[in-house]
């Protein structure tokens, strides 16, 4: 089967994105991807707009920076999105931009072991679980959230390097390539997140 889907860049104003949502809903597009890059729009806001003003496409994150984001508020929004829009949403995670992680003041000394700490604790939170945690950056002492989706949307990771394709092969149910992957980078990402 095929799905087509179309990427709304962040460089189109908030405003603006209603329309070519609207447009691409209405014309059967399956997919629309929109990610959230230092400094423009946010992406969880963005994704509830989307969804709240279209019928039935789909809308995935490509994808949050866990550096911005305590675990515990992103798995809260995320929950949100998802009970409103059971089964039109899904979100990427990833480590963000270093250079403007450090611009925000959100640089840590190892992003891989960040994500995947927030991949853990994020699945576990949106399943409905009480978390208790004491990681290298993420801390969590009973954490439950008291409304969890009915319908987890899926996780995902958007990797690049080895290391991070291969946590994606770990915590997620899928990897967010960039679109200026080649078509041997991908038979190596796949190597990656298959092994």
């Amino acid at each position: 089967m095929t799905r087509v889907g179309v990427v709304l860049r962040p460089e189109i104003a908030p405003e603006a994105l209603i329309e070519a949502a609207r447009a691409a809903d209405a014309a059967g597009v399956d997919e629309v991807w929109l990610w959230e890059d230092c400094f423009f729009s946010g992406g969880l806001s963005t994704a509830a707009m989307i969804l709240a003003n279209t019928e039935r496409v789909k809308v995935g994150i490509g994808v949050l920076p866990t550096p911005m984001r305590n675990v515990a508020s992103t798995a809260m929004e995320i929950a949100t999105v998802a009970r409103v829009h059971p089964g039109r949403f899904r979100v990427g995670l990833g480590h963000g931009v270093q250079s403007w992680m450090a611009q925000i003041g959100a640089r840590v000394q190892s992003p891989l072991t960040l994500l995947s700490e927030q991949m853990a604790a994020l699945t576990s939170l949106l399943a409905g679980d009480m978390v208790s945690v004491q990681g290298r950056y993420v801390s969590l002492d009973g954490v439950k959230l008291n409304w969890p989706p009915m319908q987890p949307p899926p996780l995902l990771v958007g990797a690049t390097g080895p290391k991070t394709l291969a946590l994606s092969g770990r915590h997620s149910v899928g990897t967010i390539l960039t679109s200026e992957t080649t078509p041997e980078q991908l038979r190596s990402a796949i190597e990656h997140i298959d092994g």
